[in-house]
């Protein structure tokens, strides 16, 4: 499994929002980027969670 990369996750879904505000872009293929930034969000999510609660034990262990 690949490791997840937060930084590009953040990369692609500020490329995403650009798309998605562009005056000029069609609805053709919105539908697309919205769920594909639903499953970035998705991600980012268990991975700052899965942070915290690794930096949360490890502040355990120090004190």
């Amino acid at each position: 499994m690949e490791k997840f990369d937060y930084e590009k996750a953040l990369k692609e879904l500020e490329e995403i929002a650009r798309k998605v505000e562009d005056p000029s872009a069609g609805l053709d293929g919105i539908d697309s980027l919205v769920k594909r930034s639903a499953e970035l969000v998705d991600s980012c999510r268990k991975y700052l969670r899965s942070a915290r609660e690794s930096l949360d034990a490890a502040a355990d262990d120090i004190i």
